[in-house]
């Protein structure tokens, strides 16, 4: 074994669970031990209950709050101070091969950061945590951070 491979942490697997239950029609309680639980549906353009939370836009989530949480890390480890981050997101839904498959997904974060920092910094921040983000890195979509940075 080479002292590249044996300088590297191992790191260990985690495992995340969660249960569904049908709640009747399209519609279903999603759980995880300790946490609330969510009432799905498929989405309305699918004749979803209008209201409840459905598994795309759940997916879509899961990628800008992965986007967030990992830039979040990052801008800690850098000590540049954030006073607000919020985003939106838009996934795009389309047919590839006669199967609906998301092909891109856009996270538009706008960001306040202390005047002191240099936004090329955070510009660097949010590429390597889009780089890192497990979540994005897990599937085949593109995922696509447009920032805006506002300095305080």
């Amino acid at each position: 074994m080479d002292t590249t491979e044996q300088a590297k942490p191992r790191l260990r697997p985690y495992m995340f669970k969660t249960s569904m239950t049908l709640t009747g029609g399209h519609s279903g309680v999603l759980s995880s031990e300790g946490k609330p639980s969510i009432l799905i549906s498929h989405p309305r353009e699918f004749k979803g209950e209008p209201g409840l939370w459905s598994p795309e836009e759940m997916f879509v989530a899961s990628v800008e709050a992965c986007q967030m949480s990992t830039f979040l890390l990052f801008a800690a480890k850098k000590a540049i101070q954030i006073l607000e981050y919020r985003s939106h997101s838009n996934g795009v839904l389309e047919s590839v091969d006669g199967d609906y498959r998301f092909t891109r997904i856009v996270i538009f974060p706008t960001i306040t950061v202390a005047k002191a920092a240099i936004e090329e910094d955070v510009h660097a921040l949010l590429r390597e945590a889009e780089k890192h983000c497990l979540v994005a890195n897990s599937i085949a979509s593109i995922v696509e951070v447009n920032p805006t940075i506002i300095l305080r």
